[in-house]
């Protein structure tokens, strides 16, 4: 029969070369070990050449990263990102190999990729518990915060945000946190004086996550603010600059306000976990400069740029966490015994806009809570009711804060407040009816004394509003 001829039979050797080449693989990977040994070897080298002329020969060195040697070695950046890869980069002691670099190379790019590989693997979860158990190379990490290279910071911020999201291994790293309190001053310095926005981001990020984590750092932070930076010439020291908390987070956000939203996000709720202690309101109003500003800012968020009117009132769902950080800081200013002094708040001239403000997302959260119609895809229902009971906790969250921002301004409104309400329209009947709607019965008392100045104003409306809530009407 004519058929096709066979394959020829592979050679004993080329047999060898195939078992070999598979051998060589990572894991379940197309990655060499043979390569890697090799990229790796001259990292070493680069480090502690066997044959440099000169030590100002070795600096010179140092503070470059051949092209090539870059390359490779951010191929190995790139890998590492695959389990297999971290894994057997950790089995070849890679974090002690790197940790020698960081300690010793003066190249800002070896330093970065390095913290990057090591951010990497810093992911899964066994890596990070070994990584962290490593005291010395705990301390260069630390370290490497105070470095003058922002994309070293951004990876060392990065690595660092990891490990502190591993519940197994957070308790460590903010125990070294709080052994090194010059960090503090590093960090600062960071969100005070940069303009790279993804490095404050996440640097806003590993403060968010630290503060959430250990309240006791954050009140050290709060209360402690000329500490030296570790990496500060000491001829300088008489010099250094006084970092205060809020000031330098307030700089980070104006900073990002227009280019990142969620990083806006993220140090808006730095700023409202200061105001879960007393200390951290203090730390916001007993200045007045600072108290000023901190308003302003906020004020200016939630009345001319978050939830406004020509929005359609879905963008409640992507705004809810912000706004709930906002209207919070601003309720506990707006509740403290300094802001009488400089902000003048109780003589209405923010009153109406915020009325306006926190009755709009009042509003706009009936729409955002409507259940969806029954869908189609019946494989996704249980997913969508995930993410729906996920939405109600965080609009809920907001409402409540809301609520009680709007019961405090209420309770501050004069006669003719009131009387400029409706006339400009902040009061109309529309409005007052969803005010009414959300701070009963909670906040019954509160309606009931605005009822009380508004008859005085506007007889009718007054009557209306009763006849739509009878308790209102009983009860007055």
């Amino acid at each position: 029969m004519d058929r096709n001829p066979s394959p020829p039979l592979r050679s004993r050797d080329e047999e060898e070369e195939e078992e070999a080449a598979v051998g060589d693989c990572i894991g379940s990977t197309v990655y060499s070990k043979h390569w890697l040994f090799g990229v790796l070897t001259g990292l070493m080298q680069i480090v502690s050449p066997e044959n440099s002329k000169s030590s100002s020969d070795h600096e010179e060195q140092q503070m470059e990263l051949d092209e090539e040697m870059e390359n490779e070695i951010c191929r190995v950046w790139d890998m590492s990102m695959d389990e297999d890869v971290a894994l057997f980069l950790h089995e070849f002691n890679v974090p002690d190999i790197f940790m020698g670099i960081l300690a010793k190379s003066k190249c800002p790019r070896l330093r970065e990729i390095c913290v990057g590989i090591l951010g990497n693997m810093a992911c899964f979860q066994e890596i990070c518990v070994s990584i962290s158990s490593e005291k010395n190379l705990g301390q260069v990490l630390l370290y490497c915060l105070c470095d003058s290279d922002p994309p070293t910071l951004l990876e060392t911020s990065r690595l660092l945000l990891t490990c502190l999201s591993q519940t197994e291994v957070a308790v460590v790293w903010v125990e070294r946190i709080r052994e090194h309190p010059a960090i503090y001053d590093s960090i600062c310095f960071i969100m005070s004086s940069s303009t790279n926005v993804d490095l404050l981001v996440k640097v806003g990020e590993v403060v968010d996550k630290l503060f959430d984590l250990d309240e006791k750092v954050m009140l050290e932070w709060i209360r402690n603010g000329a500490l030296q930076p570790l990496d500060q010439p000491q001829e300088d020291s008489e010099q250094q600059p006084v970092f205060q908390i809020v000031p330098c987070v307030l700089e980070a956000a104006k900073q990002v306000r227009s280019e990142n939203p969620e990083g806006l996000d993220v140090y808006m709720h730095i700023l409202q976990l200061l105001t879960t202690v007393d200390d951290g309101i203090q730390a916001i109003v007993r200045c007045p400069d600072t108290g000023k500003d901190t308003w302003n800012l906020l004020f200016d968020l939630v009345c001319h740029e978050f939830c406004q009117s020509d929005d359609p009132p879905i963008i409640l769902q992507e705004q809810k966490t912000v706004l709930a950080s906002v209207f919070s800081v601003l309720s506990a200013i707006y509740a403290s015994q300094a802001e009488q002094e400089y902000l003048k708040i109780g003589k209405g001239k923010y009153n109406l806009p915020l009325i306006d403000s926190l009755i709009r997302v009042l509003q706009n959260m009936k729409h955002c809570q409507k259940k969806p119609e029954n869908s189609a895809e019946s494989n996704t229902e249980e997913t969508k009711k995930s993410d729906l009971t996920q939405d109600d906790f965080h609009l809920k969250i907001l409402k409540d804060i809301s609520c009680e921002f709007l019961s405090n301004i209420f309770q501050v409104l004069t006669k003719e407040t009131v009387a400029q309400g409706l006339k400009e329209g902040q009061l109309s009947k529309q409005k007052c009816s969803c005010a009414f709607e959300n701070l009963l019965p909670l906040y019954s008392p509160v309606v009931e004394d605005f009822l009380k100045i508004l008859r005085e104003v506007d007889k009718t409306l007054a009557g209306n509003l009763e006849e739509s809530f009878p308790s209102l009407k009983v009860q007055t």
